[in-house]
């Protein structure tokens, strides 16, 4: 009968399906894992630096004691703006009643009422659980960056076996080809550390000057959060935004100030984001903005807090990897963005 028939359904689409499980359920193997080779990509040059000159596990004791300086140091970052953040927020609650009042009035005058629906979730409580939600994330990330490190070590001391046996592999696809696709993807991953990074800092030394010459509040700590959250694309830039227009709503007790304030950091987002971040990248890095924002999304889901960082870079590797394959090269120009390069 008719109805007794059932949808084929692709092999692709099944390995896919599986695949995403996987990585889900697996997520507290694979995100540490994933991160670490992503580290490893960037501070193997420091590793091969100092084993010319020193002994390699010497070598390999400076490279993580670097590589753990530079992911405590962010993450001590990361938690004190937001610290800073909800200490002024507890301490300034009444400021944030004040400017809902005015906003409801407004509303209520125009037709809008929205009071009673905001009204019951805007509360002291639910404002403090969102920051200690926050971070407890944090916190747990912790036994996330020891793993990291852990992983790290071990790669670091099979890095010169693997590129050797690469190079003696014979079977399905060569060893040059994999060495090549691995190389390409490490130096990508470097560059995208790098201009990342560079970004990073120039957005947060932007933003601190713009809101310190404005008398805005807590400064240093909305300089300090665009740094770290520039690293998430897109979604970072955009909390990194709306955060301070809302505390300086409640600072002024009007929206005519944090009007200003979100025109301004709109426009330093966008210079620094869309203008000079991609002619540093180049096409080398060049990503379709919809991949971009779904790469964020997808490995977010997957992967949580890390998976918002690594996203982007392991979306590059993805199409890298198509990119070296004649048989998907295709999906790497369908899905690559255009080259920001000018002459």
């Amino acid at each position: 009968m008719a109805g007794d028939k059932h949808l084929p359904v692709s092999p692709a689409l099944s390995a896919t399906i599986l695949v995403a499980a996987a990585l889900y359920f697996g997520s507290s193997v694979f995100a540490p894992v994933a991160v670490s080779l992503f580290v490893i990509a960037i501070v193997w040059p420091l590793q091969k630096a100092l084993e010319s000159r020193i002994p390699r596990l010497v070598a390999l004791l400076l490279t993580l004691a670097a590589t753990a300086a530079v992911i405590f140091s962010f993450g001590w970052l990361i938690t004190w703006g937001l610290g800073a953040v909800g200490r002024w927020l507890i301490a300034n609650i009444g400021r944030f009643y004040a400017i809902y009042e005015l906003t409801a009035e407004w509303l209520d005058g125009h037709g809008i009422f929205l009071s009673n629906q905001i009204g019951e979730r805007f509360n002291v409580l639910a404002l403090v659980r969102m920051f200690q939600d926050i971070a407890l994330r944090i916190n747990g990330l912790v036994g996330f960056s020891v793993m990291v490190l852990i992983f790290t070590m071990l790669g670091l001391l099979e890095v010169g076996d693997f590129k050797r046996k690469l190079q003696t592999l014979r079977h399905g696809l060569s060893g040059e080809r994999l060495l090549e696709m691995t190389t390409s993807i490490a130096r990508k991953f470097r560059k995208y550390a790098l201009v990342r990074t560079g970004a990073s800092i120039l957005t947060g030394v932007v933003i601190w000057g713009f809101t310190l010459a404005l008398n805005i509040e807590l400064a240093a700590a909305w300089g300090v959060i665009a740094f770290a959250l520039n690293y998430i694309p897109v979604i970072g830039p955009l909390i990194a935004t709306v955060l301070p227009t809302l505390f300086t709503a409640a600072q002024f007790e009007s929206w005519q100030m944090a009007v200003i304030v979100f025109l301004g950091l709109n426009v330093i987002q966008f210079v620094i984001g869309s203008y000079l971040e991609p002619r540093f990248s180049g096409s080398a890095l060049a990503v379709s903005p919809f991949v971009v924002v779904l790469a964020v999304f997808l490995w977010t889901f997957l992967w949580g807090i890390p998976g918002a960082f690594i996203g982007v870079p392991v979306t590059i590797a993805m199409l890298s990897a198509c990119e070296l394959n004649p048989a998907t090269r295709w999906i790497a120009a369908l899905l690559s963005g255009p080259s920001s390069e000018k002459t």
